[in-house]
């Protein structure tokens, strides 16, 4: 497995996360006064960037790995950069269910790539 390719797409993946994370639920908290139509506008265009990151990742990971190595490192990329956003920037108490479901993504990512 090319180690360049997994390490950009991975790299590609983490910031198209950020952007997907920011783009579904910042507006909860910046835009809750506002109507939903004026979030959903706003969020779709912070979601162009997520897509600009997140096409050319795939393309790039699917050269190396399978699709369903991709999908299962999407996963664990999601959870890693929601719960620090949801803690720090939305002000959501860290729970232990966030270890469980580390554990589990980590369990889903041995079983995915073993092979």
């Amino acid at each position: 497995m090319p180690t360049a390719a997994v390490l950009q797409t991975i790299g590609l993946l983490c910031l198209s996360n950020v952007f997907m994370t920011i783009a579904w639920y910042a507006h909860l908290k910046n835009l809750a006064d506002k109507p939903w139509w004026i979030a959903a506008f706003i969020s779709w265009g912070i979601a162009l960037f997520e897509y600009l990151l997140q096409v050319p990742a795939n393309r790039i990971g699917y050269s190396v790995l399978s699709l369903a190595q991709l999908k299962i490192l999407q996963e664990a990329i999601t959870l890693s950069i929601f719960v620090p956003f949801a803690v720090i920037y939305m002000d959501q108490p860290l729970k232990i269910d966030y270890l469980w479901a580390a554990l589990c993504l980590v369990g889903a990512v041995y079983f995915i790539f073993r092979s």
